[in-house]
């Protein structure tokens, strides 16, 4: 049987079947129309992925462990704005923050990255103005906006965390703590407060912390209390090469470039000469310009 004859056969069929001369045509049109629909929407959904992320190659399959979750300052997230790093000459990723959840968005770079028609998105918090589909700047960074949305947009900015999570599955990085909630630089925080916030807090932050995406961790020097749960968890949280600074003054211990408990234990500094104490002032100015760790205290030095 030739193509040609089957498909004369298959018209007979078709319309035998429906009553409608030259329903073939139509039904081929609905057919092709569904699997374009497919098409541009990457494959049908399946628990919570699509079907092609599930025939990945297994290169992807296996990509590294994930970052553990870490909390991010507005002045932190500016900086994933995916443009050219000046120092590495490599292209930065494109984080973004939808009603406080970051999300990593650099498989999008087409789309939120330098160039792209949501640039200004990048390293922003952007949930009011995704929710009302609006490139208003005063919506950007903005989360009190987010608390008077009505009810349509509030609908709308669920359904767009739910595709960068599920559909796009950007992979979540943290949570944004806004400026109006990390506590005053300016309070006094004794050695004992401090040791509560040692990096071994386990669940979920709860309370004034209850937006956060990991427990703080605290650490003192000079007389500043850094919290360092702000993209230092890895080396500062549980089981982190620098763990053991975590909840204590390690003014000495930085000065000293030192892990010796004795150093860790001991919080004065009076002894050390202007070497040293650059050195600790050296790690201070890295934590706060470099790394960004907020300023949540003065330290209460001991008498």
């Amino acid at each position: 049987m030739t193509l040609s004859h089957a498909a004369k056969e298959l018209g007979k069929w078709c319309d035998a079947k429906t009553g409608i001369e030259g329903s073939s045509g139509y039904i081929l049109l609905l057919v092709f129309t569904i699997l374009g629909y497919i098409y541009i929407n990457d494959g049908f959904q399946m628990n919570g992925s699509t079907k092609r992320a599930a025939n990945n190659d297994k290169d992807d399959e296996e990509e590294d462990t994930p970052d553990p979750p870490r909390n991010f300052t507005m002045k932190q997230l500016r900086y994933f704005d995916g443009k050219v790093n000046e120092t590495t000459n490599e292209s930065k990723p494109v984080y973004l923050s939808v009603a406080g959840t970051v999300f990593d968005v650099s498989k999008g770079r087409e789309f939120y990255g330098p160039g792209g028609p949501y640039e200004m998105f990048a390293g922003r918090e952007c949930g009011a103005a995704l929710a009302t589909m609006s490139f208003d700047e005063s919506l950007l960074d903005n989360m009190s906006a987010i608390d008077t949305l009505g009810r349509g947009d509030k609908a709308e900015l669920e359904n767009w965390l739910e595709k960068f999570e599920h559909y796009r599955c950007y992979p979540i990085k943290g949570r944004l703590v806004p400026d109006d909630k990390l506590p005053s630089p300016d309070r006094t925080i004794t050695l004992e407060e401090l040791a509560k916030y040692d990096g071994n807090n386990d669940g979920t932050p709860a309370g004034e912390h209850s937006g956060y995406a990991t427990h703080p961790i605290y650490l003192g020097a000079r007389d500043k209390v850094f919290d360092v749960s702000f993209g230092g968890v890895e080396m500062y949280g549980k089981g982190g090469p620098y763990n053991r600074f975590a909840g204590k003054d390690a003014s000495r211990a930085l000065a000293l470039m030192s892990f010796d408990p004795k150093d860790i234990e001991n919080t004065d500094i009076s002894d050390l000469d202007e070497k040293k104490v650059k050195v600790l002032m050296d790690w201070v100015k890295t934590f706060e310009e470099k790394k960004g760790y907020p300023v949540v205290g003065k330290l209460q030095k001991s008498s």
